[in-house]
């Protein structure tokens, strides 16, 4: 009986509290009072708070920080993994301020580093390609940290494009058709430099994309996207008729 009346006052917290959330009243970036404090103003153990927090913390809703509390989560974006996405247009659709930010662009062969990292073919960009990397922000905080390289043999214009002003990746969809793309799409742990560009610990968890676009049997780009994993999320949406 008193583990039905826990479970109760579990549920029971729980749907109060992502009600909260998801109303605004607990706004992003809210900082929850600690534990031994909800659970003294709820009449439930600290273990029953923090199953709950366990599980909004799971559930996307909050973020638990060591020495600084429970804070509310920013909205996660979200991305199709079928479609080729403008990153620009994710951030908008959360309601925020978007900025792009090159760090890096030169036209060079690419070396074994760059096949690993962008999973280039033995052959490709083995005369001179564009290297490009920036970063997306939302609200001035980093969103996603962007690798690429364009084939400028199919895409000469690319030389002569200011991309401190054009965001690679819109430009190319504007500018160039494709006609067949792959994603893949894994979890890791951050570090190095990726880690200091996108202002995460060294082994936060992020989601990496790597995108190749084609002509035929060409390629266009390959990029590798870089988001913080508490950030962003994907999502999927098949058709019926390809079965279970």
């Amino acid at each position: 009986m008193a583990r039905e009346k826990s479970e109760t006052l579990h549920g029971r917290i729980l749907n109060e509290f992502s009600r909260k959330i998801i109303d605004g009243t607990w706004p992003p970036g809210f900082l929850l009072p600690k534990e031994t404090e909800l659970a003294e103003q709820y009449g439930v153990s600290r273990m029953t708070m923090n199953k709950v927090m366990i599980r909004l913390a799971s559930e996307g809703y909050v973020i638990r920080r060591k020495r600084i509390g429970t804070v509310v989560a920013q909205p996660r974006a979200e991305s199709a993994v079928l479609a080729i996405n403008n990153i620009a247009e994710e951030v908008a659709a959360l309601g925020r301020r978007y900025k792009w930010s090159l760090q890096s662009c030169e036209s060079r062969a690419g070396n074994a580093q760059d096949r690993r990292l962008l999973s280039l073919n033995e052959d490709e960009a083995q005369d001179k390609a564009l290297f490009l990397q920036g970063l997306h922000y939302s609200n001035d905080e980093p969103f996603c940290l962007e690798t690429r390289v364009i084939n400028t043999t199919l895409v000469p214009d690319a030389m002569s494009v200011d991309f401190n002003k054009e965001v690679p990746g819109s430009w190319l969809l504007k500018t160039i058709p494709w006609t067949k793309a792959r994603h893949h799409v894994r979890a890791l742990n951050v570090s190095g430099r990726d880690a200091t560009l996108l202002e995460l610990p060294v082994g936060a968890a992020c989601l990496e994309m790597l995108r190749r676009t084609q002509i035929d049997a060409h390629w266009v780009t390959c990029a590798r996207l870089l988001y913080p994993g508490e950030a962003h999320q994907l999502i999927a949406e098949f058709d019926g008729k390809f079965g279970v």
